[in-house]
């Protein structure tokens, strides 16, 4: 049994000429099965640790980061996740890492950070896993403020329909999504601004009641060495 985890970052946010997109770090196998293959970073579990700290201990052994954000995703454990026959359970966590604090990590030897639309072959189950932790994290999206998790405690409205943009894989229309975010109530102004070079300086903005609801915007369309011990 062991503890799989999904880390989550945004590349790009602070790029105005193309939407930022997801990305995720992937290990490297170094033993049979799946050898060279790329797996979710994970630990097994040890007595006297528990799940969440095996969780935040796999995550700052591949990022040298902690969470922004960590939940307990689900427990998988179908009989055909080992060709022993032998059950082999993984409880895995999604985690939301800050995009400027992602930047700055430097990859270990046998750790990649990959874009969600370009991830290579996926040892066992994982990639079942990802996209079970991209479903959570889409549905999250519309009723909460997690978002803010990967873009920041304050944000302009262009951000923030960027971070939307990459959780949801789709391009929102600008007026349409400042409507609905603003109509919703959830946000508020901080009463301060982005300086932006030449172009008009952007008003910020935060969640106003953190975790509280919030109605889905209109749509238009280096960590150390991790040795990989679990399935």
């Amino acid at each position: 049994m062991g503890v799989s985890v999904v880390i989550l970052a945004l590349d790009g946010t602070n790029r105005a000429d193309a939407r930022p997109t997801l990305r995720i770090p992937l290990v490297r196998r170094i033993r049979q099965p799946f050898l060279g293959d790329w797996a979710l970073p994970g630990s097994r579990l040890r007595q006297g640790i528990s799940l969440e700290a095996a969780a935040s201990d796999a995550l700052l052994s591949t990022t040298g980061l902690d969470a922004r954000y960590l939940e307990q995703l689900y427990t998988f454990g179908d009989p055909g996740r080992s060709s022993s026959g032998l059950p082999m359970v993984s409880i895995a966590y999604w985690a939301l890492i800050d995009a400027d604090e992602a930047q700055g990590v430097h990859e270990a030897r046998n750790v990649q950070w990959f874009p969600l639309n370009a991830l290579p072959s996926i040892a066992f189950d994982h990639r079942r896993i990802i996209d079970y932790a991209l479903d959570r994290i889409r549905t999250k999206i519309g009723y909460t403020d997690i978002a803010a998790r990967l873009v920041g405690e304050t944000f302009t409205l262009s951000q923030l329909r960027r971070v939307y943009e990459a959780i949801l894989d789709r391009t929102l229309d600008p007026p349409n999504f400042r409507r609905s975010i603003l109509a919703s109530g959830m946000i508020k102004p901080t009463g301060e601004v982005l300086a932006r070079g030449r172009h008009r300086p952007a008003a910020l903005y935060r969640y106003a009641a953190p975790g509280a609801p919030l109605s889905s915007p209109s749509k238009r369309h280096d960590g150390r060495r991790h040795d990989e011990r679990h399935a």
